[in-house]
């Protein structure tokens, strides 16, 4: 029998898992990175050493009302369907799996935006076939190329590419905000950009 999230209100299906499931959110003082969880960790940030404190549970109400959520969400769709044409057209095994991985890890990041900011998205969003000509003409993709005949090394560059323009986008906001909860959410998303920055410098760094 269907039932509400006790937190959002969104209606559930049977057996479906929502916002109760997050029990603690806590951020880094110093570089604004939000984590949920069960339990609150003892020690520092795990991505820049800063003190961590514990936030509140937040009633952001309707959270697409916000600029900085709204353009994360619209970000990682964006990627998610960039990586997703590429995909398709990959020329080999390889480069198929890297693009594969890659989407992956947009779909997961569409998740964790839902459950930090309860930014309920429609399956059919996610699914819908994005205009090639009009999703390659955004921004956020000028200058970046992936051909059927991009190595492995390249496919990870223009991933990287696009994450530092993402967290640029949302530093900028913050620095242009004034004090209060729309420059905080600007602060923590440009700190999840800047810490799926690190794991693919990380990730092109093993691949020597």
């Amino acid at each position: 029998m269907p039932s509400s999230c006790p937190k959002c209100r969104r209606v559930l299906e049977e057996d479906e898992i929502c916002c109760a499931q997050v029990r603690y959110t806590w951020r880094c003082k110093s570089c604004f990175k939000l984590t949920s969880g069960f339990a609150i960790p003892y020690g520092k940030c795990f991505l820049c050493g800063g003190e961590l404190e514990l936030i509140p549970d937040r009633d952001l109400g309707d959270s697409m009302r916000f600029r900085a959520i709204r353009d994360a969400v619209q970000f990682e769709l964006n990627s998610f369907h960039f990586y997703k044409l590429a995909r398709d057209k990959a020329g080999s095994p390889e480069q198929r799996a890297v693009l594969e991985r890659l989407y992956e890890a947009e779909l997961d990041h569409l998740h964790e935006l839902e459950e930090k900011y309860h930014a309920h998205l429609d399956r059919e969003v996610v699914e819908l076939s994005a205009n090639e000509e009009k999703l390659l003409s955004n921004w956020l993709f000028q200058g970046i190329h992936v051909t059927a005949d991009s190595g492995i090394a390249d496919l990870y560059q223009a991933a990287l590419e696009m994450e530092r323009r993402t967290r640029d986008h949302f530093q900028k906001l913050a620095r242009e905000l004034p004090a209060g909860l729309e420059k905080e959410l600007c602060s923590e998303l440009a700190a999840e950009e800047d810490e799926h920055v690190a794991l693919l410098e990380g990730e092109l760094e093993q691949m020597g």
